[in-house]
């Protein structure tokens, strides 16, 4: 127990809340958003054991991952139709590819649902289209497929299992504490969760970026990297995306203050014109 304290496992922690904090975003913003499409008497509810039951599965799956990680991580098939497909494809290929997709579909879907003309005159109050049961499960699912980048960058700074599992758990208390904020900050503000939508969209394409090079990072082999049409499959640097998610914020802003602006000149325009 005492070899656990060590300022070397305390520095791994901090660094390890941090890496948790950045990559917890997008993972934040998702249970969020989902959250509120089940019934609005359970909603709360629904964050907070989507929540528990995704870190507790998280552990399981950072143990899983510290025991088998060579058999996960290695290539179990490679591409080799030059000038077309080439590279190589694991586990970590596959999950990523999958969530991607997936992220990239629900939130195509949901701001498609958001234009409708349906959409926009029957907001009822309390009427969802999802159970409870369902947006937890699909809380829980994502949860895992965001965890697995966050777990794999996680053992690459330290196997101390314990270190990993606490940073874990302080992760999920964070989400715990921060989850209903978020959430009623976008039912003030709609257009943030439109917002939260193109996010989570490039959250999709950041995914399927990190399948391209997820063989080449596990084997340390240039030639695992996927190539589509000659292309390198490159991922989004994480610079990158948090630039393009604060640019995004920023033209929202200036976009909401603009609009302000102008429905004032035009009711003050309005208030001052002859009869």
């Amino acid at each position: 127990m005492a070899d656990l304290f060590t300022i070397e496992n305390l520095g791994n922690l901090l660094m390890l809340c941090f890496l948790q904090a950045v990559l917890g975003f997008e993972n934040l913003l998702y249970i969020s958003i989902e959250s509120q499409r089940a019934p609005v008497a359970q909603q709360k509810a629904v964050r907070f054991w989507g929540i528990i039951l995704a870190v507790a599965l998280r552990i399981i799956l950072l143990f899983t991952m510290v025991q088998l990680l060579g058999t996960l991580t290695e290539p179990f098939y490679v591409f080799e139709w030059e000038g077309v497909l080439t590279g190589g494809v694991n586990f970590a290929t596959c999950v990523f590819v999958f969530g991607g997709v997936f992220i990239m579909y629900t939130a195509v879907k949901e701001i498609a649902h958001m234009l409708s003309v349906e959409h926009l005159g029957h907001d009822v109050e309390g009427k969802s289209g999802k159970s409870a049961f369902q947006v937890v499960m699909l809380i829980v699912f994502m949860n895992l497929i965001f965890s697995f980048d966050s777990v794999l960058s996680a053992i690459a700074i330290t196997d101390v299992f314990p270190v990993l599992a606490i940073a874990i758990l302080l992760s999920g208390l964070a989400m715990l504490v921060l989850a209903d904020s978020v959430t009623e900050f976008l039912q003030r503000n709609r257009m943030y969760e439109v917002l939260g939508l193109f996010i989570l969209l490039i959250v999709g394409v950041v995914l399927l970026g990190e399948a391209g090079v997820a063989a080449e990072h596990a084997t340390h082999d240039e030639a695992m990297a996927i190539h589509i049409l000659g292309y390198p499959l490159v991922p989004m640097s994480k610079t990158t995306f948090y630039f393009s998610v604060i640019v995004l914020f920023a033209v929202e802003i200036i976009q909401s203050g603009y609009s302000r602006k102008l429905a004032a000149e035009r009711a003050s325009a309005g208030r001052i014109s002859p009869h």
